[in-house]
């Protein structure tokens, strides 16, 4: 077993690392998106990380993406904008590239891939969150387009988004066999996208709804043939569980390397506040969460490469990267004492940004369920 970056991996995360802490962490603190730092993220590469050279992208597997948007983590606190990055390309690029006729991949990807065109998923309903097999959007054919009907929710970019990828049913009676997919943009009649919802964390990613009244979709912008959207689905959450939660492990890293140099610096009692075991025994408890859920992620994004089943991997990392961001957010600010609470500060934001890691691509209870599945259970 061989745990060493090959020479390509390693200047590859030094140089994403660089540009997050240079190009991107200078706008952070506004907490809101900026289409300029977007753009130069696109140039970099960004949102093109794991689409192939000959479609504009950069030509990852899943294990190298992971660990460029981890550098991307550790250099800056704008997880905001990275989450935007990381949704647009596994549940809105890839599956594209993977399932779509050539002409679409052709037309969409390349754009895509250079963030010229930004992507959404729009899976989620008001009435169906997890339960994906009960969505009350509705497809019908009619003659060469489809006619969609469709409340989604939380849908992450809707405000900027230059293309949907919508799942709907075509056959009811088919139960998951039933949904399909299909690719659908701001100028199609019918459509309306809702306005910005403002969030806990992750505020620089724009967040709406996205409604679909009577809106004919040429059928040749179906994702997949008819009835494979679950396929469709999976496929992109098996990228995103595996590589977006590359970036809560940098910034579990920028954290940890924070509360460590605090914990030197800051003294009470006449000595650093580290020499107390309360406060030792709490690190090195960060050190343990952010290393465990580290090697869970790289196994994971491994066996995906791999082509290995890797249902029960994914879900595992997954689960494990979520909880521990969100706890390594707690021991932030209860190791910064008063100064974590204040908002100018900044400790506070990794808290928030944590929060919604454990419900978006799958709750923590749908990774459970999961695993349990997987386990016989």
């Amino acid at each position: 077993m061989d745990f060493n970056w090959s020479p390509n991996q390693a200047e590859l995360f030094e140089r994403s690392l660089e540009f997050a802490k240079r190009r991107v962490e200078p706008h952070a603190k506004a907490e809101q998106f900026n289409l300029d730092v977007w753009n130069e993220c696109g140039e970099f590469g960004l949102t093109g990380l794991a689409i192939p050279t000959e479609h504009g992208g950069l030509g990852l597997d899943a294990l190298t993406t992971a660990r460029v948007l981890e550098a991307f983590g550790q250099g800056t606190c704008d997880l905001g904008l990275l989450f935007s990055a990381g949704a647009h390309l596994f549940a809105c690029a890839r599956p594209i590239l993977e399932h779509a006729e050539p002409e679409l991949v052709e037309q969409l990807i390349p754009a895509l891939a250079r963030g010229t065109k930004i992507g959404a998923n729009a899976m989620t309903e008001p009435g169906a969150g997890s339960d994906t097999q009960q969505l009350a959007a509705r497809a019908v054919r009619d003659g060469d387009d489809y006619v969609l009907q469709a409340d989604k929710a939380f849908v992450t970019n809707a405000p900027i988004a230059d293309v949907f990828l919508v799942y709907a049913t075509t056959e009811p009676s088919h139960g998951y066999l039933g949904l399909s997919a299909f690719v659908v943009t701001p100028d199609m009649p019918g459509v309306r996208v809702g306005a910005a919802m403002a969030k806990v964390g992750l505020g620089s990613s724009p967040f709406g709804s996205l409604y679909l009244e009577d809106c004919r979709v040429p059928a040749r912008y179906r994702v997949g043939p008819e009835g494979a959207g679950s396929r469709v689905f999976q496929s992109s959450m098996a990228w995103e569980r595996a590589c977006l939660f590359g970036i809560y492990l940098g910034a579990m890293q920028r954290q940890l390397d924070a509360v460590v140099s605090h914990a030197l610096e800051r003294k009470q009692f006449r000595r650093p506040i580290g020499k107390f075991q309360g406060v030792s025994h709490r690190i090195a408890d960060m050190q343990l969460r952010l290393e465990s859920a580290r090697m869970l992620l790289y196994r994971a994004c491994w066996m995906h490469d791999q082509q290995r089943d890797s249902v029960l991997a994914i879900s595992l990392a997954k689960l494990a990267v979520s909880e521990a961001a969100v706890q390594s957010g707690l021991d932030a600010i209860q190791l910064h004492g008063g100064l974590g609470v204040v908002a100018e500060a900044g400790i506070e934001r990794g808290l928030r940004d944590a929060l919604a890691s454990t419900v978006f691509s799958g709750t923590s209870e749908i990774q459970r369920n999961l695993i349990a599945r997987a386990l016989g259970l």
